[in-house]
């Protein structure tokens, strides 16, 4: 038997999703999150470390992490749609437009394709600043069903 702890702590079971279901989460990215994400994945890369350096490149400042960026990805399935107790199977991405430091990204995740039999999903995923797309992707999620009681 399952206890109500289980159901407590449980996201969203494949039995509660639906084609169109959509989850976001925002987050204004800041100095301090390029310090910790560089530190945490060992990319030093000066185009996000050093004002200087950034001054010359292409984006004529520091620009974000793409990956600190599609990581927001995962907060929304992790926390939202479909929610804890889900497993991230697969993810592409497309990274559109740089992210800036003091900008505010919009992560967003929309149900595609649900396939109850193997308990997957297939989500649009895609971050935006304001109304314009930095990053576009898919993603596959294993869901489970709600258990037997």
């Amino acid at each position: 038997m399952t206890s109500n702890y289980y159901f407590r702590k449980h996201g969203l079971f494949i039995e509660d999703l639906k084609i169109g279901q959509k989850a976001s989460f925002e987050k204004l990215v800041n100095s301090n999150d390029i310090n910790i994400f560089s530190n945490l994945t060992g990319d030093f890369n000066p185009v996000h470390t050093d004002e200087k350096f950034a001054k010359e490149s292409i984006f004529k400042k520091r620009i974000v992490h793409g990956f600190l960026t599609g990581s927001l990805i995962s907060t929304v399935i992790a926390s939202k749609l479909p929610g804890p107790g889900s497993i991230y199977l697969k993810q592409e991405l497309k990274f559109l437009s740089p992210v800036f430091i003091g900008e505010i990204v919009k992560a967003e995740v929309t149900i595609l394709e649900i396939n109850s039999e193997k308990k997957k999903i297939l989500l649009l995923t895609e971050c935006f600043v304001l109304e314009k797309k930095v990053l576009t992707g898919k993603a596959e999620i294993l869901v489970s069903s709600k258990p037997k009681l």
